[in-house]
């Protein structure tokens, strides 16, 4: 599996079927999942860097990215996938996503826990980093694309 930018950040767990305005899964907008397949390549870059802007962040508080090639390579042969486009600390992401409960040695992936979060486990760090995530989205969509009351 290559690095290259998947056809859609959709990570299978899509809760926009069910009504919901933002996707628990990737953290799309319903209308953005909708219409994914007609979008340009820059209108889909701009859904990427938006993801980008509210995930990187939430990634580096947490982890100290001290090798990205090493993270890449690691990435590309545990046959994760992830978007080459997007901030290494995406990728991150991409790999607590898969594989939080596995990993034994975060520098074998050049990685180290920040001090403030080194107590916690990874799929703790994962679900906070998810749940935090999905409030930042749901903001966003509230303050920029919510109709007006």
């Amino acid at each position: 599996m290559s690095a290259v930018s998947p056809k859609t950040p959709c990570v299978g767990l899509c809760s926009t079927v069910y009504g919901d305005l933002i996707c628990r899964g990737c953290k799309r907008f319903h209308h953005e999942v909708i219409g994914w397949n007609g979008y340009s390549d820059e209108q889909k870059q701009a859904v990427l860097q938006r993801l980008d802007r509210l995930l990187a962040p939430l990634i580096e508080r947490r982890f100290e990215l001290f090798d990205s090639a090493l993270l890449q390579k690691q990435l590309v042969q545990q046959g994760i996938r992830f978007c080459a486009a997007q901030s290494p600390y995406c990728w991150v992401w991409s790999l607590l996503a898969r594989r939080a409960r596995q990993i034994a040695s975060l520098a074998d992936y050049g990685l180290a826990l920040r001090p403030s979060v080194q107590h916690q486990h990874l799929a703790e760090l994962y679900q906070a980093i998810e749940t935090e995530f999905f409030a930042l989205s749901e903001a966003y969509y509230q303050r920029y694309l919510s109709p007006s009351p």
